[in-house]
């Protein structure tokens, strides 16, 4: 027993999420952004935290992950690490820091690492950003790559439906998936494909697949936080549980602060000096 708890509390490195895969131990990862609501998740015991740029919709209110900048970035990412203990803690690189220049992929990752000192960074797309994923792991940097329906690609895809149906793009997501682990790649979280098709990636690699929206098969999963708690109540794909409606409680509580201090019950004498 005392042996499971030191593995608990003992961190998390990109080395023991692959040892993890080989002992068939499933992989929890979740979305954070700030230094309090990261400190809850890994006190949780959660393996991985993503600072995605999922902030830009979530903390920021953008329609998608497109605008939110470098330094946007790594003022989430200083916040998450000053409270991460145990997980590992991987950043998204923002959509026009890497894709086009694998110059500019190793300057945006070094600054995640050096000012924010994160450990890891997440890059989507497989071959056309190939380049770029080689320049960031030779410079010593760790690479989560992520394939399938990629959102900083929106605009290409016009839409957010499931990816990878058709026999082609299923075949290139196959293929993409050992390029990554080929460069390098740590891991690769795969996004909304089908269940059986992501099943056969995990059983083709030798990293971690991650699934959102891609069924059992893989080696773990990651929800972006306020989906999962009901923070977000306009959100609702097949993929997502909610484990939690903080939404209403939140709402509750703040309405009835309102009206204690509309009524003049807060504060009470025993609250006053």
């Amino acid at each position: 027993m005392s042996t499971n708890t030191q593995d608990n509390q003992r961190k998390v490195t990109t080395r023991r999420l692959i040892e993890m895969k080989q002992r068939g131990e499933k992989i929890s990862m979740l979305t954070a952004y700030d230094y309090t609501s990261a400190k809850i998740v890994d006190q949780a015991g959660m393996d991985v935290i993503l600072v995605g740029d999922s902030a830009s919709n979530v903390m920021a209110g953008n329609v998608t992950t497109l605008p939110i900048t470098l330094d946007q970035m790594i003022y989430h990412a200083k916040s998450v690490m000053k409270a991460a203990k145990r997980a590992l803690v991987v950043v998204d690189l923002p959509f026009g820091s890497y894709q086009g220049d694998s110059k500019e992929a190793l300057a945006s990752a070094i600054r995640i690492m050096k000012e924010s000192h994160a450990e890891a960074v997440k890059m989507e797309g497989g071959a056309e950003i190939a380049e770029s994923v080689s320049r960031v792991i030779s410079a010593g940097i760790p690479v989560m790559g992520h394939l399938g329906l990629t959102p900083q690609s929106i605009n290409k895809f016009g839409t957010y439906n499931v990816r990878a149906r058709e026999e082609a793009e299923a075949q290139k997501l196959k293929e993409d998936a050992k390029l990554l682990e080929e460069l390098g790649c740590f891991a690769i979280v795969i996004e909304k494909v089908p269940a059986k098709l992501a099943a056969e990636v995990a059983a083709s690699v030798n990293i971690p697949i991650i699934g959102i929206g891609a069924g059992g098969g893989v080696d773990g999963q990651v929800l972006v936080m306020h989906d999962m708690l009901g923070l977000n109540q306009g959100f609702s794909p097949r993929f997502l549980r909610r484990y939690a409606n903080l939404g209403e409680i939140m709402d509750e509580a703040l309405k009835q602060y309102i009206a204690d201090v509309k009524s003049s019950d807060f504060p009470s004498e025993a609250e006053s000096y």
